[in-house]
């Protein structure tokens, strides 16, 4: 599925924010291999925690981290880091207001093999009902690199989604992200496209093949669900009259319910989400379960045809 993976972003991106001067810490739950802050751990192992197989403990430490004045990053899988940490993310990071940043990979059905157990699909939904969480969503690895510096530069909470699979470029190397913007990638006057992470990719190819059809779709990466950027967002649905929403995530909490939550109140048009539809996943390769769980730019072109009819 293309070049790197965006969880490639973090360990090496630590790093750049430690020589830059950011006061940063990793608390990571036994999976720094996997997340890649080991290589965050091997250049700097007094900045780095290891709390063992205990999510909530890895919140909790770096939550005390926070209260000392360090920039406290978290690794683990988002299944572990939302899902079995969520009263610790709750309770001693939000209603703090803490400078903990997750930044969990492992998300969504592309993890794989690894089956519905580890396949996150409700984090975006999870997080973003917090009070003062962040949320942000990498399309590639340039961008996962700007989302967590941007993480870094934030006060407060933070959730950057990252993956396992690799995913194609998108974004250039110089590329800044800003909370609260999302990005037109491609101009288009008949159907917007709206996607976010992986699915970001997708909707370019999708975009393509209905221009093969005679359809100009308008591609954008809403990649920050919140906070959202209501004012690209409107423009774009009051231009094209129709939108549909591309996420590797639940359609229940996610991206589709916080474009469809912002139309219904300032520009309502007709909609279709693209996305896991209240299932859990299930084991199988990224692409594989990409054509599953109908999440390919085919299934994307599908979904605008049926709008355009």
């Amino acid at each position: 599925m293309g070049d790197k993976a965006t969880r490639a972003a973090l360990g090496e991106t630590l790093n750049e924010l430690l020589a830059d001067g950011f006061d940063v810490v990793a608390v990571e739950a036994d999976l720094s291999k996997s997340t890649t802050t080991a290589t965050f751990q091997d250049a700097h192992p007094d900045r780095f925690f290891n709390a063992g197989i205990a999510e909530a403990n890895m919140i909790d430490v770096a939550a005390g981290l926070a209260v000392t004045g360090k920039i406290a990053f978290t690794g683990s899988f988002a299944v572990f880091a939302t899902g079995r940490a969520y009263d610790q993310v709750r309770n001693t990071v939000c209603y703090s207001d803490l400078g903990v940043k997750l930044a969990p990979t492992h998300s969504g059905i592309t993890v794989g093999p690894d089956g519905g157990s580890h396949q996150m699909v409700e984090d975006l939904a999870l997080m973003r009902v917090l009070p003062g969480m962040r949320v942000v969503v990498p399309a590639d690895y340039n961008s996962a690199k700007s989302a967590l510096r941007l993480a870094a530069q934030t006060p407060g909470p933070f959730y950057v989604r990252l993956g396992r699979v690799g995913v194609p470029p998108v974004y250039d190397a110089d590329f800044r992200m800003e909370l609260g913007k999302a990005y037109v990638l491609r101009e288009g006057a008949d159907v917007t496209l709206a996607a976010c992470g992986v699915m970001v990719g997708e909707a370019l190819q999708a975009a393509l093949e209905l221009a093969a059809e005679g359809v100009s779709a308008e591609v954008i990466d809403v990649a920050s669900i919140k906070p959202i950027d209501a004012d690209t967002l409107v423009a774009s649905a009051t231009k094209t009259g129709a939108v549909v929403t591309c996420e590797e995530h639940s359609i229940i909490g996610g991206l589709g319910s916080a474009v469809a939550e912002l139309l219904g109140e300032r520009c309502p048009v007709p909609m279709r989400r693209v996305g896991v539809r209240d299932v859990f996943g299930t084991s199988g390769e990224p692409e594989e379960l990409m054509a599953y769980f109908g999440l390919t730019a085919s299934d994307i072109v599908a979904a605008a045809r049926q709008l355009l009819e």
